[in-house]
Parts: C-alpha cells; sequence; structure tokens
C-alpha cells in the first residue's frame, strides 16, 4: 500500500511543476515586454510558488489519510469473510497440523473426529501434487465422505515463510469444504431413473407347439406369459408381448443390481415348464441401457440379442459400458429344420464374389482342417464363377502338413496357399475377405486385412462372443451346426452355378467335419449327415482322410503322458499339463484332452500347453458342462462341448491357477 501511495504523490508534484513552468515561462515574456513587470511578476510567482506548496501539501495530507481509511476497511473486510465464511474452512500444514479453522468448519464437524480424515486427506493431497506434471499448479480439488456425507474440497497450496528459519519455506494449504450431499442424491436420482431396455424371446416356440396337441397349446402359452411376467416384476417396469414369442418390456436402472443378482433364474424357471417330454423350453434374454434415447436403447438391446442367438441362445446378457456380461448358455443347442437361410446366403455368397475383382479367404489364427477345408470350398466357388481366388495360411501348422503335402501334389494350387505379407500387399477395396470358422476381430489369421476391404463375409459355427466382426457385409453364423465345414457344404449344395469339388477339396471338407464332431460323435444332426453324404458322393476316400489324423508314435507317446498326470479337480473335471514347449503345442493338448474324455467319471477335461509366447487351453466336455463358458472367460470360445484359449503374460502354473478360480465360479453360478 505504502508503494500505491507513493506513486500517487509523485503523479502530483510532477503535474504541479509543469503548470510552475509555464507561469515562469510567461512572466518572463513580459517582462522582456515591458522591464516595469519585473518586481510584480517576482512577487506574484512568489505568492503563486507558496500557495501551490501549500495546497500540495494538503492533498497529500488527504490522500494518505483517504488510502489509509480504504486499507484498514479492505483488511477488516478480508478477515471478517474469513472468520464468518459461510463454508468451512480450515488452514493445515503440510503434516496435517491445524493452523487456524472457521467457526463453521467448527460447528459442522463438532461431532466427528476430523483429524483422522485431514490427516488421510493431507497425505492424499501431498501425493497427488507431487505427481503433477504441471508444478506451478498448486490447486486442490478433491472429494471425500465424512459422516454420510459428501464434500467436495476446493484449496489451494501457499507458500508461508518460516520467520525462525529465514531460509526456508514451508507450505500450508486453505481447504474450503462444499457439501455435495444434496447434488450427488440428485445425480444418482437422475441416474437411477433412466431407462433400460429389455428384450425376451422364445428360441424354439415354433419348434414346441409343433409337437403339442391343439389343447395343449393355450396352456403352455399361458404358462410361459406368466413366468416372464412374474419374472419381470423384479424391475418394476413395464413388459408388452409384441410377437407370440418376443417381449420386450422398460424398467429404471435403480433395479439393474435386482436384476443382475437375480441372475436370470427364468432361464431356469421356464425349463421347468412341463410339455411332456416333448421339448425343452429356453429363452434368450437381453438388457441394454447404453444411449442417450429409447431408441438408440432399443438398437443397443437388439444388437445384444444378436449376440445372445448368435450364441446359441438359452442364455441372457447385459450390454452396460460397452460391455458383455452373459448368463446362463448351459443347454445344448436346437438344431433348426429349415434350410431357407442356407439357400439365401449361397445366392448372396455368389453375387457378391460376381461384384469383386477377387476373393480372399482365411479362418483363424493357427489354423486347423476345419478352417482349411472351409477355405478351399469357397474357393472352389470362386473359381467356378471365374474369379481369382487365394487362401491365407502357414504352410508350416503342424496339423496340417501331411493335408498340404497332399495338395502341393497337384500344379492348381501351387499360388493358392499364400502368407500374410503376400496378402496384405495385393488386397485392394474391391476385394471379397471370407472368414471362415472364426468371427473374432483379434483371432483371425490376419486382422489388419480387415480394414482394408469392406466386403466381409463370415462363415462360422461358434458360438458369438462380444469380440465379433461388426463390420461384415454378409454373416452365416449357425450355432446348429457341428462345423463351418458343413455350414460351406450346404452353401455349395445350393448355389445357383454347378459347383464340382476336385477329391481333395471335398475330402477336406468331410475332414473338417470329422474333426469338429470327433468322428460323427459330437454336436452330430440330421444336417450334418446330409453334408456328409454329399461330399461322399463328390468322391471323398474315407481311407484317405483317416490316415490324415494319424498319429505318430512320440505324439502318442506324449498324450499318455499327459493323460497319465491328470488331476481331478470338483470330483469329475481333469486338469492335464503338457510340459513339453513347441509349436504344436495346441494340437497335442486338444489330443489329450479328447483322450482324457474317454476316461469313465470325468466329464470335462482342460489340458495346458506352453507354444512359443503364449500358454493354451483346450477344452472338453460330454455336454454337462460347458466348457465355452468357462474358457471365455479366459478370452477364448467355442462351444458348450468344445473350446479353447490361448493366454500371454502367464506361466503355466498361473494359468492352471485361474483356470480352477474359474471352475469354482462356474459352479458357484449354478448353485
Amino acid at each position: 500500500m505504502q508503494n500505491s501511495n507513493r506513486k500517487v504523490f509523485d503523479n502530483l508534484i510532477s503535474k504541479t511543476k509543469v503548470y510552475l513552468a509555464i507561469i515562469i515561462l510567461l512572466l518572463i515574456v513580459i517582462c522582456i515586454e515591458n522591464t516595469k513587470w519585473i518586481i510584480p511578476s517576482i512577487v506574484i510567482y512568489a505568492l503563486i510558488l507558496g500557495y501551490a506548496c501549500y495546497t500540495t501539501k494538503k492533498r497529500k495530507a488527504e490522500i494518505s489519510e483517504t488510502l489509509q481509511g480504504l486499507t484498514l476497511t479492505l483488511d477488516s473486510a478480508a478477515k471478517s469473510s474469513l472468520i464468518n465464511s459461510p463454508l468451512p474452512l480450515v488452514i493445515l500444514e503440510t503434516t496435517g497440523n491445524i493452523i487456524w479453522r472457521s467457526s463453521k468448519f467448527a460447528s459442522e464437524f463438532a461431532n466427528v473426529e476430523i483429524n483422522s480424515y485431514l490427516d488421510d486427506l493431507t497425505l492424499d493431497i501431498k501425493e497427488e501434487i507431487k505427481n503433477r506434471t504441471d508444478k506451478k499448479n498448486k490447486d486442490i480439488l478433491r472429494q471425500i465422505e465424512i459422516e454420510n456425507k459428501t464434500y467436495k474440497i476446493v484449496g489451494k497450496f501457499i507458500n508461508s515463510r518460516n520467520k525462525e528459519k529465514k531460509n526456508r519455506n514451508e507450505y500450508v494449504m486453505i481447504l474450503y469444504f462444499i457439501d455435495e450431499t444434496e447434488n450427488i442424491k440428485l445425480q444418482n436420482e437422475y441416474k437411477d431413473s433412466k431407462s433400460c431396455i429389455g428384450m425376451i424371446m422364445i428360441d424354439n416356440y415354433e419348434e414346441t407347439m409343433q409337437l403339442m396337441d391343439s389343447e395343449e397349446k393355450p396352456q403352455i402359452s399361458a404358462e410361459i406369459d406368466k413366468c416372464i411376467y412374474e419374472w419381470a416384476d423384479i424391475s418394476q417396469g413395464v413388459l408388452i408381448k409384441t410377437e407370440r414369442d418376443r417381449y420386450i418390456y422398460f424398467f429404471e436402472q435403480r433395479y439393474l443390481e435386482a436384476v443382475k443378482e437375480d441372475r436370470f433364474s427364468l432361464l431356469d424357471k421356464i425349463k421347468e415348464i412341463n410339455v411332456h417330454g416333448k421339448t425343452q423350453i429356453t429363452l434368450s434374454i437381453a438388457i441394454s441401457n447404453e444411449g442417450p434415447t429409447d431408441k438408440e436403447k432399443y438398437k443397443s438391446v437388439q444388437a445384444a440379442m444378436d449376440v445372445v442367438l448368435g450364441r446359441g441362445g438359452d442364455q441372457a446378457v447385459i450390454r452396460e459400458n460397452d460391455i458383455y456380461k452373459f448368463y446362463g448358455g448351459r443347454a445344448q443347442e436346437v438344431e433348426k429344420r429349415t434350410k431357407v437361410k442356407a439357400r439365401v446366403v449361397a445366392h448372396a455368397l455368389e453375387n457378391l464374389i460376381k461384384e469383386s475383382q477377387n476373393v480372399m479367404i482365411m479362418g483363424h489364427s493357427n489354423p486347423d482342417i476345419d478352417a482349411i477345408g472351409s477355405a478351399m470350398g469357397i474357393y472352389r466357388l470362386a473359381k467356378t464363377l471365374n474369379k481369382n481366388a487365394y487362401v491365407i495360411a502357414s504352410k508350416d501348422t503342424a496339423s496340417l502338413q501331411t493335408f498340404v503335402k497332399e495338395l502341393e501334389k497337384d500344379e492348381e494350387y501351387e499360388d493358392v496357399l499364400i502368407s500374410k505379407e503376400v496378402a496384405e500387399e495385393n488386397i485392394e477395396k474391391d476385394t471379397l475377405l471370407v472368414i471362415v470358422d472364426t468371427h473374432k476381430t483379434n483371432y483371425v489369421e490376419v486382422p489388419e486385412l480387415l480394414e482394408k476391404t469392406k466386403k466381409i463375409v463370415i462363415i462360422d459355427h461358434h458360438r458369438r462372443s462380444a469380440d465379433f466382426i461388426e463390420n461384415a457385409t454378409l454373416t452365416f453364423q449357425e450355432v446348429y451346426a457341428s462345423s463351418a465345414a458343413e455350414l460351406v457344404t450346404e452353401i455349395l449344395q445350393y448355389a445357383e452355378s454347378k459347383v464340382t469339388l476336385k477329391q481333395i477339396e471335398a475330402e477336406s471338407l468331410f475332414s473338417g467335419i470329422m474333426m469338429d464332431t470327433k468322428n460323427f460323435t459330437f454336436k452330430t444332426g440330421v444336417r450334418t449327415f446330409e453334408a456328409a453324404a454329399y461330399l461322399r458322393r463328390c468322391g471323398v476316400d474315407i481311407i484317405r482322410v483317416k490316415k490324415w489324423f494319424q498319429t505318430d508314435l512320440v505324439s502318442f507317446n506324449r498324450i499318455a503322458d499327459i493323460v497319465k498326470n491328470v488331476e481331478i479337480v470338483n470330483d469329475t473335471i481333469g486338469i492335464a499339463i503338457n510340459e513339453e514347449k513347441n509349436k504344436d503345442a495346441s494340437l497335442i493338448c486338444a489330443k489329450a484332452a479328447d483322450e482324457l474324455l474317454t476316461i469313465s467319471d470325468i466329464t470335462a477335461s482342460f489340458v495346458i500347453g506352453e507354444m512359443e509366447d503364449k500358454v493354451c487351453i483346450s477344452g472338453r466336455s460330454i455336454g454337462d458342462i460347458n466348457v465355452q463358458v468357462i474358457l471365455e472367460k479366459l478370452g477364448g470360445g467355442g462351444h458348450i462341448t468344445i473350446a479353447g484359449t490361448q493366454i500371454e503374460g502367464m506361466t503355466i502354473e498361473e494359468t492352471k491357477q485361474e483356470l480352477i478360480n474359474r471352475i469354482n465360479e462356474y459352479f458357484s453360478e449354478t448353485e
């Protein structure tokens, strides 16, 4: 303030000097014109100079008095605002020691052990300030819970020089406590009042009704409605039956946790409806709260329902924050009787091939005979339509070496199998990319190709996972099918163009079906045998196919060692480890898992092996346990009876323990 006073005074004196200089110049001019004015001019200037000094001194005193009064007023107001602050205010040392607190702070926390909260708060703030990249920023903004109230803490670090230690600077914190309890309650109430949209579908409504007598249909339909309406009461929402087998319901988000805790008991209750042993009714349920409007949420729930149906039904999914949470999924898929979809897909695929410059086909990473066999079938369809086609696959894959040797005997296939590098160089925007035996973005042979073309076709038989390829032009995903080879065979049968398969192409498709059904044992339906019969008519040599599946003596001994050291958990689940690390570990693990299922009392088997940079798990089941649900939690997928996964960044022992945890979690969810 003294500096301000001095500045005002200096300005005042400077102006007075200017005026005096002007006056003396005028008097000098007058004296030059008339010398008799010299003495009067001196007298007049002396009087003016005396008056100027007097008035300047007086004005200095007045200004000083005014500025000092203003300073005292401002200091008093500042101190008063601190002491009588309407917000709780405290000044702390960085050690947590309270230097000063406002009267509002004292009354607000009179019945609270505030020191313990302040100690923890001080440590957190110091750590936050320490880790900041902007060291000049001393602002403090925190949120804390104190005695069922939520406070927003706003403050600042300030430098305080220690008088006793003049060379040392210390910091104190000035913190305001703003009660945000009511605001947060309003925010939570707003969030809880937002709508969630659900969709329920009866998976096998038509099939069930066709098997029942006319007098039974109304009774069963009424029982289904009753179960669904009673379950919907959990969410206190509105349920609307839009079609014979479809329901839409709306409820507030506050009830979403209750729905999660119930774990969709409706899935099991609906199966208890007595249809006299003819069939078992199953449901698919999807719920979503994603989207700013109900229209967006409805689109989201439709997409979630597509995922559920793509996984075989009899399960529920909640889509929240771009994450899918699945429940149920323990019933076998129901085989569909209609072949209309296969015909429609066949015709659509033909048109896409005709409109494309060329065709590239790829399966999943580390492909098996089902993936390659399916690719060979699509290759022949493209060649029939006079289009260049290529199969993207590594020739070094252990499980395909025998097949590749047979394929190389025919000159036509000399340039058909191409590497990842060749595919990336030659793919164009007008290239049709056909993906077989997988639908996961991170599991295809070359994920980079998905971004280089807009024409993508998916042909797969696995249960749909959350990591599916969203921008596909055409998707033929039927989980009832035994294999991708079965689906490709149906496409070839119903294509408008007459497709003539070469013997090795037919045998590769037949091998794919054989491998995924374990010699027509698992997941084998009527249409599986129809596809096999068609391929048999195309000239399949079953003896030659059988040789492709033969195991050498070294591999057989390795499998025997794995089986010999199996560990039984949860009474009926076998877990074994393949101790040898090599690139074909996944193949050995798969064969060992199959072999474990031949042992009585083992209902599911898991074999863990170490590849070059990953740990793989092969899971198998006779149908009582869903190995797909278990391995899906470890990033894998598959079917109820066959599934697998690959894990990075974990040892075999860590993977085994994680697998056991997931198995225990699976059984705890079914209780």
